[in-house]
């Protein structure tokens, strides 16, 4: 099975003992499909001297934590995101599904100039609907006619009387 994480990249965990924490990948075993994160699955290891030169002692050390528990966090958005794969220019890319940014280095420029337009598309269409629902509500609030409204009340305690 083929992973879709690269050495780099930054990588937000989602499950097991460092859910919530990000780091930045510092090797990938594709084989085992398991990948070391800087300052993640950080364990304790004995190790005893080799030589008497050597001193034994406990290491602290980061462990691999397997692929699926990890996500890809997208440089343009921030976010942790699935991976898409596209061709850019006869060559396979990853691309951020959530605002279309590539992950890979070499194609950043290019997909990072569509990614701002689809953000850009995104808040016009969302000012679009709220400029209508705007609309919607005066039309209603023309329609009605303005409710008279009862003077209140004066109540009179026994403070006020004396």
């Amino acid at each position: 099975m083929k992973m879709n994480i690269k050495k780099g990249d930054t990588v937000y965990v989602i499950t097991g003992k460092d859910k919530g924490k990000s780091g930045k990948v510092s090797a990938v075993y594709s084989d085992k499909n398991k990948v070391l994160i800087e300052n993640v699955n950080i364990v304790t290891k004995h190790q005893k001297p080799k030589s008497q030169q050597d001193k034994g002692g406990i290491v602290k050390k980061p462990a691999p934590i397997d692929g699926s528990n990890v996500m890809v966090v997208c440089p343009v958005c921030g976010k942790a995101t699935r991976i898409a794969h596209k061709e850019i220019d006869g060559k396979k890319a990853r691309i951020c599904k959530k605002c279309g940014a590539s992950l890979d280095k070499e194609f950043v420029k290019q997909t990072k100039k569509e990614a701002k337009k689809s953000i850009a598309k995104a808040k016009e269409e969302k000012s679009a609907e709220k400029t209508v629902e705007a609309k919607k509500t005066e039309k209603t609030a023309e329609k009605k006619p303005a409710a008279k409204k009862a003077a209140p009340k004066k109540s009179t305690t026994a403070k006020e009387s004396k």
